[in-house]
């Protein structure tokens, strides 16, 4: 059953109605959790204080990443930024190209991320279908970046393993007049951005653009982008603003491919020759254009808002790719903060559609131009999901919390190419996700919480979801168990999960030169630890310290009773994981300290446990000069020991030391960097 634009349009009118009448102003207060509403102005963009405030509510794995935690770095892809978020396990492939993992979501994708949801500015940035890469991310053009780890994402009205990552770019009222950087470092990178923010009477504006090139580590992984970013808001009344916003990007990178083990670590610069031979590429064009309005009813806010996304792909690999995809979607979301007898209570009611059209065409690749037509046809994703959630203060210290999801999801294909058969068909797909929870503030700074929330993930395009038979969506039921809070100038963030799952959507690589083929994995278990550490320690009374920062994950994960595979464990990351640095900071605005990235144990690469990764420990250096001031500068050296080492690795059902499945890390670099700000 799909849902037609009527049934949104109804949703958000009976949204709207449930708002009261009477209209003043809102606020929020990061040092209380459920602050007073009053002399702030309604915005459509939450600043960091305001998103503190929606994680200090959360009663699960959360994190927000702030600015100031990345852009002192060549921020080259998403990696740079989420490096110290626990749980999230990000493995560069080449250029901006990365997979990212959280909680084991997508776990065995080379390309592309699944059981994700990533957002800019709380609008969607996957396709209707569900899949996203990072190429058209800017990881440079960000005020802030949220991190919503699996059940705990329904605040976006998502509900997959993985969560939601949220991309937050500044406002007018909050950038600076003019700021420009310039970076450059190893293998030919080179990326220069620039920004600029501001104020007129109701108006503000925030606009950046950025270009980049690079050689790559690897042969045949050069790459340019050239990015932009431009948001404008119109300060209605003090209770209703809008904000429209425009991206757009465009990115050429050369793909090197998949080698054996053997040459990942014997000759890890080298390219797989069979992709070389046909010039395996991935260029892309996009344009987001979007809205969103705020109003604020007393002690009621309200969002609603629609977005247009267009992307063009060509990408000539085992086959030439020409495909084009128009995204559309609307969305609303209402929080009702207030206090009902004494008692705090905040509801949350959403909709969200999410539709699109993708048009497709394959053809021979003859050394990346177009043979014979292989492929064409039309790919009609179609979504509706309805959201609540309740947060019910019983008493001052102790929260709970309780919510559910429905998602109808429809899957069309229409077949214009029948000389292999007719592929047409159409699937349907209704998910109901519920979520409880309890958030105890067992002191002030000192949060405990537990949850336990069901997910679900419907199958994409490319998982043949029209053709495969009996291809289910996958379903996890996940407990989860933590704390966090910060005392004494020591912040942590600890969480233990268990997600029971059946029918896991795996991405089986079955040759070097195709499309992975999907199934379902039947019953397996995901569960783990996440910890991270952010402390300040003072040297002298003048401003000095030492800072440390650390993020743990270890990551139990594998069969459950399998036909096939039986209780093996599954591939993909390693099971212990560990980022760290100690950084000295002069009061004069000097700062130098090492890193490490640690991976101290074997993991398999193939389902059957046949052939292993091999453990390894990254040395980093960074050291920079930053007043907060006009301009800041810093250099960073990365893997300072050359080490070799398997950056990531494309699954497969059973794995030799034949088997071209592994992406080499990269070895020695070292970049820097300048900002000016005015």
């Amino acid at each position: 059953m799909s849902v037609s634009h009527r049934a949104l349009a109804a949703a958000l009118v009976a949204i709207a109605f449930a708002a009261p009448a009477a209209a003043q102003d809102a606020s929020t207060n990061v040092a209380d959790p459920h602050p007073a509403r009053d002399d702030v102005v309604v915005t459509a963009t939450p600043n960091a204080a305001q998103a503190t405030i929606e994680i200090q509510r959360t009663p699960g794995g959360v994190a927000l990443v702030p600015d100031t935690a990345f852009r002192d770095s060549p921020v080259q892809n998403i990696k740079d930024i989420l490096a110290y978020v626990p749980g999230v396990i990000t493995q560069p492939r080449m250029g901006d190209d990365a997979r990212v993992s959280i909680r084991g979501s997508g776990l065995s994708r080379a390309y592309g991320i699944r059981g994700v949801t990533v957002l800019l500015d709380g609008i969607p940035m996957n396709t209707s279908d569900g899949l996203m890469d990072f190429f058209e991310i800017d990881p440079s053009a960000y005020r802030y970046v949220e991190v919503y780890k699996g059940g705990n994402a329904l605040r976006y009205g998502a509900n997959s393993l993985g969560g939601a990552i949220n991309l937050v770019t500044p406002t007018g009222r909050d950038a600076s007049s003019l700021e420009a950087r310039i970076d450059g470092g190893s293998f030919g990178y080179v990326k220069g951005q620039a920004s600029t923010g501001g104020t007129s009477g109701a108006f503000d504006w925030f606009v950046t653009a950025s270009a980049q090139t690079i050689d790559g580590y690897r042969d045949h992984s050069n790459g340019d982008a050239f990015r932009g970013n431009f948001n404008i808001g119109y300060r209605i009344s003090p209770n209703v603003e809008t904000r429209f916003y425009v991206t757009g990007a465009s990115t050429d990178q050369r793909i090197p491919g998949e080698v054996t083990k053997a040459q990942a670590l014997n000759s890890p610069r080298s390219a797989n020759a069979v992709w070389v031979a046909q010039d395996h590429q991935r260029n892309v064009d996009s344009v987001r254009v979007s809205n969103k309005t705020s109003f604020s009813f007393g002690d009621t806010t309200l969002d609603v808002g629609a977005f247009y996304n267009w992307r063009r792909v060509d990408h000539p690999i085992y086959q030439y790719l020409d495909y084009s995809v128009d995204d559309y979607g609307a969305f609303a979301r209402l929080v009702d903060d207030r206090d009902l007898g004494g008692i705090h209570n905040r509801l949350t009611l959403g909709v969200n559609l999410h539709n699109g059209t993708i048009d497709t065409r394959q053809y021979v690749n003859v050394a990346a131009t177009k043979g014979a037509l292989t492929v064409s046809m039309v790919d009609k994703p179609n979504n509706f999901s309805a959201y609540a959630e309740d947060s019910l203060t019983v008493v001052p210290s102790l929260t709970l919390v309780a919510g559910v999801k429905y998602l109808d999801a429809s899957r069309d294909r229409r077949d214009r190419f029948l000389s292999d058969g007719d592929q047409s068909g159409n699937k349907d797909f209704q998910l109901w996700s519920p979520k409880f929870g309890v958030l105890w503030e067992a002191q002030p700074g000192v949060q405990v919480f537990a949850n336990i929330s069901r997910s679900g993930e419907v199958p994409s395009y490319d998982a043949n979801v029209i053709t495969a038979t009996n291809l289910k969506p996958q379903r996890a039921t996940t407990y989860e168990v933590g704390t966090r809070g910060k005392a004494g100038g020591i912040g942590w963030d600890v969480s233990l999960y268990r997600s029971d799952i059946r029918d896991e959507l795996q991405c089986l690589t079955t040759a070097p030169w195709a499309a992975c083929s999907i199934i379902n994995a039947g019953k397996t278990v995901h569960q783990g630890i996440e910890a991270g550490l952010d402390a300040d320690i003072p040297l002298s009374a003048s401003g000095d310290a030492i800072a440390v920062t650390a993020a743990y994950t270890y990551s139990d994960f594998n069969f459950d009773g399998d036909a096939i595979y039986g209780d093996n464990e599954l591939p993909g990351i390693p099971k212990h994981y560990l980022r760290a640095e100690l950084l000295y900071k002069h009061r004069s605005g000097f700062y130098a300290g090492p890193n490490v990235e640690w991976a101290p144990g074997h993991y398999f690469a193939d389902n059957a446990n046949t052939l292993s990764v091999d453990p390894y420990a990254l040395l980093g250096l960074r050291a920079g000069f930053d007043t907060g001031e006009r301009w800041s500068v810093y250099v960073e050296g990365r893997n300072l020991t050359d080490k070799r080492y398997i950056s990531t690795v494309a699954i497969a059902g059973v794995a030799s030391a034949a088997s071209e499945i592994f992406n080499p890390g990269t070895g020695r670099a070292v970049y820097g960097g300048i900002r000016f700000k005015w």
